[in-house]
C-alpha cells in the first residue's frame, strides 16, 4: 500500500469542524445504491424516501442519539457507520458504507472495530445489524468478524439479521 494515505476512524459530530458534506455524500451513495439494488433506482437524493433524504440533509439531527463513525483518508471521508444508542444491553450497526474506490483497504473492518470499542466502553453486551441477502461480500465480512445469523427482528423480505457479543 505504498503511496496510500492511512485510514483513520473518528467520531463524527455535527459541529462546524466536522466533515458534514463528506458524511452526507457517503450516506447518499449508500441509500442510492441500496434503492437501486432493491430494484427501486432513483436519479438522485431528491428521489429517495423522506427518511433517507432527512439523513443526507441533516445527519446531526437524524442520528442525534447515536454515534457516527467516519473513516478518513487524509481529509477525505471514505467510510461511515452509525452505532445506535444502547437499548436493553445492545446496540445496532447501521449505514456501514465504504466508498468503492477505498474498498479492500480495511475501512469497513476499522469502522466495525471502532464500533465495538465504543459499545464495550458503554456497557453494551451485544451488537446486531441487518443486511440485504444479496450483499454477500458484506455478509462474508460480518461472519469473518464474528457475527452470526440470528432470528429476524425486521419483517422486510430478503433481510438477514446478525449479531455478535461484544
Amino acid at each position: 500500500m505504498t503511496g496510500q494515505a492511512e485510514i483513520t476512524v473518528v467520531h463524527w459530530t455535527a459541529s462546524s469542524d466536522s466533515d458534514t458534506d463528506g458524511l452526507a455524500a457517503l450516506l447518499a451513495a449508500y441509500h442510492l445504491r441500496t434503492e437501486a439494488e432493491k430494484g427501486e433506482a432513483v436519479a438522485g437524493v431528491d428521489g429517495l424516501p423522506e427518511r433517507y433524504r432527512a439523513e443526507v440533509a441533516d445527519p446531526g439531527a437524524a442520528f442525534a442519539d447515536d454515534v457516527v463513525l467516519l473513516a478518513l483518508s487524509g481529509d477525505t471521508a471514505v467510510g461511515c457507520l452509525v452505532v445506535t444508542a444502547p437499548t436493553g444491553g445492545g446496540s445496532e450497526i447501521k449505514r456501514l458504507w465504504t466508498d468503492p474506490a477505498f474498498r479492500g483497504r480495511g475501512v469497513a473492518s476499522g469502522l466495525i472495530d471502532a464500533a465495538f470499542a465504543h459499545a464495550a466502553g458503554n456497557g453494551v453486551g451485544t451488537v446486531r445489524l441487518s443486511v440485504w441477502k444479496w450483499r454477500t461480500t458484506a455478509i462474508a465480512l460480518y461472519e469473518r468478524l464474528g457475527f452470526a445469523v440470528t432470528e429476524s427482528w425486521d419483517e422486510r423480505d430478503q433481510l438477514v439479521c446478525m449479531e455478535r457479543a461484544v
